[in-house]
């Protein structure tokens, strides 16, 4: 089955953290990579730009398209970086997830995919 793991994280701590704290999170986001593409569990990922750098596309009821500038939702929390993985159970994602989660990633979810493009066949 395969799994989303969204990262969510407060920019301003973010944009605060010392180098040595970004040093932390890469060299365990490194580690986690690397354990994930030996057990062939890793598809895809990516880091988020910060939040003041979104564009938001609403279409309303009229059938009007309206864009603004900043993320979908007023939040002190924001989605900074998503894994897509492909396990065995949803115990196992929760497992890969809880790998993130500490000052820096404050929040994850782990969520299903129903439906899939570009990203391999189903393993049996």
């Amino acid at each position: 089955m395969k799994y989303m793991v969204l990262m969510y994280a407060d920019f301003t701590a973010t944009a605060a953290m010392t180098p040595e704290q970004r040093a932390d999170v890469f060299t365990r986001h490194e580690a986690l990579h690397r354990d994930l593409a030996a057990t062939g569990e890793m598809l895809n990922g990516a880091g988020l730009q910060a939040p003041e750098d979104t564009t938001t596309l609403r279409w309303h009821r009229d059938a009007e398209l309206s864009e603004s500038s900043g993320p979908f939702m007023e939040s002190v929390e924001h989605l900074t970086a998503y894994y897509v993985v492909e396990c065995e159970s949803a115990e196992r994602a929760r497992e890969i997830a809880s790998r993130v989660v500490d000052f820096h990633v404050v929040a994850v979810e782990v969520r299903p995919i129903h439906d899939w493009f570009g990203m391999g066949e189903e393993k049996s």
